[in-house]
């Protein structure tokens, strides 16, 4: 029989509220109080307390005051990674993030989605005295390539590719995946320029 937490990862219609998942964000929870309130200055604790959570993190990894999260153990991030005050990270599913990567403050990177149609949404036969979530729920992942800039107040919507090197504008809803080394912005994000590399030739002009 494949379990809940099974259905979760593949991206299927799952039930949320399944113990598997309490005791997961149970324990997120008490993380997240504790991380918060350590003081700034106490930089190697904190570091520290991102291994006893996270799935996997690279060196030289900093993260703001004011961060929650589901569950944790589904955050991977890489090397050289800054994630600023207040983000908001849902980890139903896989968040991956990549090296040398910005995620400015404010940003909310959510795996979770729900069915569009209302019949679809809405679980079957639901009954109030369960514990069993009104509504269907499913979780898809989410990765942030090598390089990349999340502007302020941005949102990644579940089962979105951030490519390698990309610039995610402030306040932008990110709906569909961002091609490598392009800059979006709005609400939905949309392209807005390529991002090219500049070579300058100097030239030596003998006299």
């Amino acid at each position: 029989m494949i379990t809940e937490l099974e259905k979760c990862m593949r991206g299927e219609l799952y039930d949320c509220h399944a113990p598997i998942f309490i005791e997961r964000k149970t324990k997120a929870a008490e993380w997240c109080e504790r991380y918060n309130s350590l003081p700034y200055a106490r930089r190697s604790e904190r570091k520290q307390m991102l291994t006893e959570l996270f799935g996997s993190v690279g060196p030289n990894v900093s993260i703001g005051t004011d961060f929650l999260c589901d569950f944790g153990d589904n955050i991977h991030i890489g090397n050289n990674v800054s994630i600023n005050h207040r983000c908001l990270f849902v980890d139903s599913n896989k968040i991956v993030i990549g090296n040398n990567v910005l995620i400015a403050p404010s940003v909310q990177i959510n795996t979770s989605t729900h069915p569009v149609p209302l019949e679809e949404r809405l679980t079957p036969d639901w009954d109030p005295d369960s514990q069993e979530y009104f509504c269907r729920t499913r979780a898809l992942p989410i990765t942030i390539g090598d390089g990349c800039w999340i502007g302020a107040g941005a949102i990644l919507t579940a089962g979105v590719t951030i490519g390698e090197g990309a610039i995610v504008a402030a306040g932008a809803v990110v709906t569909k995946d961002v091609a490598p080394r392009t800059v979006v912005g709005g609400n939905p994000a949309k392209f807005i320029k390529n991002i090219c590399n500049v070579i300058y030739v100097v030239i030596f002009k003998s006299t």
